[in-house]
């Protein structure tokens, strides 16, 4: 819902170009098995012809130590189901949408985890500021100043349709008054949700 929602609002040209231009979030990282040796045996013994299945971890670089020192820079990977927008990147601050509010994220946070909320991230290197308007998901904020941002869908704010917004919501807002089911209030709640946070985004 939320995706269908946030895909439906930006320009068609736009994401287009986008989704050919971004690679995969797993591309050039070797898939190499890990996991309990015991498990990979039994499972040779089960399924000698399938691959036995790989987990997060098979995709995920070791992190370095957490530094004795504050780092003059926070290292941010951003990630969607589907794409890394953001690998490594070296900035000065990201600002997170949490559900608890705006979270402020510098090198040396204190290690967090975050549920992310429909809302702008913005990200800080220097004088240049780069804002995405983001669903849902989760902020893994780690001791060793970095920070793992996943999303369930994200789109630049430049590349979203201000007239699209202004529709969706009063569409999704007469949904709401005549929803007569439960069903029908939840899905219109989120659309209002959804398109509100959008209409915030573009004119705050």
């Amino acid at each position: 819902m939320l995706r269908h929602a946030t895909r439906l609002l930006t320009r068609p040209s736009a994401t287009a170009a986008a989704a050919r231009a971004r690679p995969f979030s797993t591309a050039g990282v070797p898939a190499v098995p890990v996991g309990d040796s015991a498990f990979l045996e039994s499972w040779k013994k089960v399924i000698p012809n399938m691959d036995p299945p790989k987990t997060p971890q098979v995709f995920m670089q070791p992190r370095p130590p957490t530094p004795s020192s504050i780092p003059s820079k926070l290292t941010v990977n951003f990630v969607l189901p589907y794409a890394s927008e953001l690998s490594a990147k070296e900035v000065d601050m990201a600002i997170i949408p949490a559900t608890t509010g705006q979270m402020g994220v510098l090198p040396g946070h204190v290690a967090t985890i975050a549920e992310l909320k429909p809302g702008v991230l913005s990200v800080h290197e220097g004088n240049e500021v780069t804002k995405y308007f983001i669903s849902s998901g989760f902020a893994f904020i780690h001791a060793n100043s970095y920070a793992d941002i996943i999303a369930v869908e994200a789109v630049p704010i430049d590349q979203i349709d201000p007239g699209l917004v202004q529709k969706g919501l009063a569409e999704f807002t007469q949904k709401l008054s005549s929803a007569s089911t439960e069903l029908e209030k939840a899905e219109a709640q989120i659309g209002v949700d959804v398109h509100s946070a959008l209409n915030s985004a573009l004119t705050g």
